[in-house]
């Protein structure tokens, strides 16, 4: 079963949410990972617009928001979706990874939407956090977003032992994200659990991803393993 994947900051649509949506719809995703989205109302415009079913943070009652979403297209949807709240948060900023369950005529799969922190030591706690949680999902996994650091530090590196990063078992050149308008850092990532083949992974080139948000977004081809017979 192929599976289309895009991973993107989308630094709450301030670069025009159409900007996005058309970004967006000419890679045609099946699941679509993002990170700052923003007000509600526009992240429920995004997913009418695309076609797309939406998995949101849920409303809560004197707690910041944790602004991370996962969008689903038909015949996939979303079975069930929580927030996991990352203990040790900055008060200011909570960060969390919004999970989603996701299925389509026996298939089935998790995908996690996570943006981490500014600080090293808040990073790496959060990923031990996240793997943690992560373990005991069953089946397929999709672990995607902003982790604000390369991949040769220690937050990037303790997901890719865990975890298979789809750059580098498909990327297409060196996948710089960020700054859009001149991308001289990876800092957007995928990460896919054992058994997920990856077809080919590329980094938006086309002018409008310069412009639509100060990330690009990743774009991955997989391959999900077929459901074993009971």
């Amino acid at each position: 079963m192929r599976l289309r994947v895009v991973v993107y900051n989308i630094r709450g649509f301030r670069d025009g949410l159409g900007n996005v949506a058309e970004l967006v719809a000419g890679y045609e995703p099946d699941v679509l990972l993002l990170n700052e989205t923003g007000r509600r109302g526009q992240l429920r415009r995004l997913a009418r617009t695309l076609g797309m079913e939406v998995a949101a943070d849920p409303r809560a009652y004197l707690q910041r928001r944790v602004k991370n979403a996962v969008l689903a297209r038909t015949p996939w949807r979303i079975i069930e979706h929580r927030l996991h709240r990352f203990e040790r948060s900055e008060r200011f900023y909570p960060r969390g990874a919004l999970m989603a369950h996701l299925g389509r005529s026996g298939f089935r799969v998790w995908a996690l939407a996570v943006h981490l922190g500014l600080s090293p030591a808040e990073r790496r706690r959060h990923v031990q956090e996240l793997t943690d949680r992560a373990a005991g999902l069953p089946g397929a996994v999709l672990i995607g977003g902003d982790l604000n650091e390369l991949a040769d530090r220690r937050a990037a590196a303790w997901m890719g032992e865990r975890y298979w990063d789809v750059w580098l078992l498909g990327g297409d050149a060196s996948g710089e994200t960020f700054p859009a308008s001149d991308p001289t850092a990876r800092i957007d990532f995928l990460f896919v659990s054992e058994g997920i083949r990856v077809e080919r992974a590329i980094v938006a080139g086309s002018p409008l991803a310069a412009s639509a948000s100060d990330h690009r977004p990743v774009v991955a081809e997989l391959s999900l393993p077929e459901p074993r017979a009971t």
